[in-house]
């Protein structure tokens, strides 16, 4: 969300950043704001101004009425109830103003970085580096369930007699890799330096108006009936909750965290074939890691956090690419985004496994997490980013290790956490 003055002062410059993200049916909410803060700024004058009539007037009563005059303070009298009434009704609508001020600003995309490129959609997100030799093997590397079948590792047809499509059994040795992942990704983040979190896995509706737009609520979360709980879709929303109406002492910063939480999503819309078994689901689990900084800091802490996961990623022997996310396929609260994918040797290309997202001070305005510096109280940047989502790494991670025999190799950093195992053997 943006600063409400930042919009006042440069209504073209929001303008632009509307145009540039192909939202022009947006466009009107820009002077419709304009006007509400207008009208908003003069009633608070008119307030003020009656509140100081009001209070002067009343020193009038006693006065009078002590001189005898009481024609005269029953006139003041009047005076003052006339001001009381027009103070409260001027109150209500001032209520009802910046209640729709607010909805209106919560809808207006923030202001995208110089340096993100121009385009509709993701199909104009701009590759920027490429890690690690794509290989396409001389053998035909069978569909990603079907490898999973073959040891036995999953179950999606009591999963559907059970919870229904987008959800699955995993079993035995491929369930046992989908952990070592797991705790692998959380390892090696706390090896670099950030902190372990297990977060609450349901969060208020405050937290999740204040770390994601109203499209994205409604595409994503689940709602749990009765309560003001919604489902976690990633434990970004949590985590970046935990901060919530607070002040920072600057010297407490950066806060760097990781973690692991399950994650439900809607996941709204008819999917391709390739986005069948485990690739797109309504519940799988996901290591996480999110910064709160000083400003100036932010472009630093998003590359440093997109490299993460590169390195993870090639850690295990996975090629990947980053993609720098166009104005179009950004979310409306986020300056800046880069897609990780990884190669898939099956289909010849590369697939999303992580998104990365600096989000300025949009959430921190949401939120009111400020920062005690120096020189006063300011907003804080936000971000997060993928470490690794096992279900889309099964993946890549199953189709880059398979052998023509139909066995699957496990890197050595990951042994330790496969109990030594150095290959998973088809049953």
């Amino acid at each position: 969300m943006l600063d409400i003055k930042f919009v006042r002062e440069n209504p073209e410059v929001v303008k632009q950043n509307i145009r540039n993200k192909f939202q022009d049916s947006k466009l009107e909410l820009v002077d419709k704001v304009l006007e509400l803060d207008k009208e908003n700024r003069e009633i608070k004058q008119e307030v003020e101004a009656l509140r100081a009539q009001r209070n002067k007037i009343s020193k009038q009563i006693g006065a009078l009425m002590g001189q005898g005059k009481r024609e005269e303070a029953e006139e003041v009298k009047k005076q003052v109830a006339a001001s009381a009434q027009r103070i409260e009704e001027l109150s209500q609508r001032e209520k009802e103003v910046e209640e729709e001020l607010l909805k209106d600003m919560m809808i207006i995309p923030n202001i995208i970085d110089p340096s993100v490129p121009i385009g509709k959609d993701d199909s104009e997100n701009v590759e920027v580096q490429k890690y690690g030799e794509p290989v396409v093997p001389d053998f035909e590397i069978p569909y990603h369930t079907e490898i999973m079948e073959k040891f036995n590792g999953i179950d999606l047809d009591s999963a559907r007699r059970v919870a229904g499509n987008g959800f699955y059994y995993l079993m035995g040795d491929v369930a046992r890799l989908h952990s070592a992942i797991i705790s692998y990704a959380r390892d090696f983040m706390i090896n670099r330096g950030f902190t372990y979190c297990v977060p609450p896995f349901m969060i208020r509706s405050n937290v999740v108006t204040g770390v994601m737009s109203f499209a994205e609520m409604d595409a994503m979360m689940y709602k749990i009936e009765g309560e003001d709980l919604y489902l976690i879709g990633t434990s970004e929303h949590s985590m970046i909750g935990k901060f919530i109406d607070q002040i920072i002492p600057e010297e407490q910063l950066p806060q760097t965290l990781t973690s692991y939480s399950p994650c439900f999503r809607k996941e709204k819309g008819a999917h391709g074939i390739e986005e069948r078994g485990v690739y797109r689901i309504h519940q799988f689990e996901k290591q996480e890691m999110i910064v709160v900084c000083k400003p100036e800091e932010s472009p630093m802490w998003f590359d440093k956090l997109w490299q993460n996961t590169v390195d993870l990623f090639r850690s295990l022997d996975i090629p990947v690419r980053t993609l720098e996310c166009c104005s179009g396929d950004l979310a409306d609260l986020k300056v800046k985004s880069v897609d990780v994918e990884a190669w898939s040797p099956r289909q010849k290309k590369y697939f999303e496994v992580g998104s990365c997202s600096n989000l300025g001070d949009a959430q921190a305005r949401r939120l009111k997490i400020r920062v005690n510096g120096e020189k006063g109280k300011y907003l804080a940047h936000t971000l997060n980013n993928t470490v690794v989502a096992p279900p889309r790494m099964l993946i890549a991670f199953l189709e880059n290790n398979l052998n023509e025999d139909g066995t699957v190799n496990i890197p050595e950093v990951l042994q330790p956490y496969m109990g030594g195992m150095t290959k998973i053997e088809t049953k």
